[in-house]
């Protein structure tokens, strides 16, 4: 029984690996962003190191860049330097920097090690197992060893297989909510149906969607001078300074003094034009500011950057789900994100690029808004595809003239609906609906019109 105590075999421990991670994150938040975001405390074989490790990971995720000075401070100030030997494994930590371009490679040894030592655990469990006299059932034991050696092998850390017991256990308690939820709309709501997720700041697009909703991949599509960067403004409006949501808004095409300006008439309600252009009165300043504080007590998060790429987005996307908790992110728009290969064609970077914000929404449990670009026929530009990745896919337009003249409908509002907004696919609900909008391009603002009694 002697081999069951024994330490970990040397080659299953990489404690220059473990080093050369820690000190990559002392150094770059793109190293800190990677192996936050890969690995976990348990990964670490010296316990000092993945206490290093919580520690780095508990700074970044408070704002506080983790520099080898502030880890030091955060150590002393929890009593966790206790001897001259622990400061000077500190100080060696910090000394083992690397490129962090490399961080990937080592990222990978401490996690793979960490993946063999548990390998170990499970060979020296079944051997201590064969070992002890048990009336357990053989084919009881043989299916437990196999169970854990495919989660070893097969999945991935945070992978899960639902077992027949539990999927229907998770069916139940969503009917039973389901059903307690829509009683509870008839006898407290009045039958107003409350959301799922996220605000659309549409009161009919909430009806049918219940809201954007974490893991959702949102395509808005729009031709050019149509609204797109609009309507996104729009739902940040609704999602982070109406409502008590974080949205991350990443845009590739305007500055960041021309974001805030559009966020001045947005707010306001005075004329984009003249806001920009500064022909207003006291007033009207006093009624800009006003709107900018309601800004600043908001979870809006704006990152301008004209030369964003896919992978950019998820080391952008998994800083601010770390620091900031955000519950989405906009991106506006994906047609001008850098394309990395030129052998591709463009519907093939497209729909990569959707892919990959598919995957982040559902990794980061956020919803991704991206905004893509229409064709003057309204069909989507450079990648039908797209459409099959998404979840919710939107199309903003304007109502033509003949479309007021024939549709007598869009007269009983109390504004005259311009544009419409096109469920072309929903995965959770109806599609092929058509929503009017009335959308004041003077003010930069959209909204629902309201039917008027006739």
């Amino acid at each position: 029984m002697a081999m069951l105590e024994m330490e970990p075999q040397a080659h299953l421990i990489d404690l220059e690996s473990e080093r050369r991670v820690l000190s990559s994150m002392l150094h770059s938040e793109e190293a800190c962003i990677e192996a936050c975001n890969s690995l976990q405390p348990r990964d670490f074989y010296s316990p000092q190191h993945a206490t290093v490790f919580e520690l780095v990971r508990s700074l970044y995720e408070r704002e506080v860049r983790p520099t080898y000075v502030e880890l030091v401070k955060e150590a002393h100030t929890l009593g966790m330097l206790t001897s001259i030997r622990d400061a000077e494994e500190l100080r060696y930590i910090a000394e083992h920097y690397i490129y962090d371009g490399n961080i990937g490679f080592w990222v990978k040894k401490v996690r793979d090690r960490s993946r063999l030592r548990s390998f170990e655990a499970f060979i020296r469990k079944s051997y201590q197992l064969l070992q002890e006299e048990t009336d357990r059932d053989v084919e009881q034991v043989l299916m437990a060893a196999e169970e854990e050696l495919t989660n070893l092998t097969a999945l991935e850390i945070d992978d899960h297989v639902d077992s027949p017991e539990e999927m229907a256990r998770m069916g139940y308690e969503e009917v039973e909510r389901r059903f307690l939820r829509y009683r509870e709309i008839k006898e407290k709501h009045k039958g107003v149906i409350p959301l799922d997720g996220l605000p659309t700041g549409f009161y009919n697009l909430d009806k049918i969607t219940l809201g954007y909703k974490p893991g959702d991949l949102i395509i808005l599509g729009a031709q050019t001078g149509h609204g797109k960067t609009s309507f996104a403004l729009h739902t940040a409006d609704a999602v982070a300074v109406k409502g008590d949501h974080n949205v991350l808004y990443l845009n590739t095409e305007m500055s960041r003094q021309q974001i805030a300006l559009r966020w001045g008439s947005i707010l306001s309600g005075i004329e984009h034009e003249r806001v920009r252009s500064g022909e207003i009165n006291e007033s009207e300043l006093s009624q800009i500011l006003r709107g900018y504080n309601d800004l600043m007590q908001s979870g809006f998060y704006s990152y301008p950057c004209p030369n964003l790429t896919p992978e950019k987005t998820i080391s952008i996307a998994r800083k601010f789900k770390a620091q900031k908790n955000i519950d989405m992110m906009i991106v506006d728009y994906i047609g001008r994100m850098d394309k990395q290969d030129p052998r591709l064609q463009e519907w093939q970077v497209l729909e990569q690029i959707v892919k990959t914000q598919k995957m982040l929404a559902q990794n980061l449990q956020i919803a991704v808004m991206c905004l893509v670009q229409l064709n003057p026929d309204g069909s989507l530009q450079g990648a039908k595809r797209m459409k099959n990745e998404c979840d919710l896919m939107l199309k903003l337009s304007p109502l033509s003239k003949d479309d007021l003249e024939t549709n007598p409908d869009l007269q009983k509002y109390d504004v005259t609906p311009n544009y419409e907004i096109y469920v072309d696919k929903n995965r959770d609900g109806q599609s092929g609906i058509r929503i009017p909008v009335y959308f004041d391009l003077a003010r930069q603002t959209m909204k629902d019109p309201k039917r008027v009694s006739v």
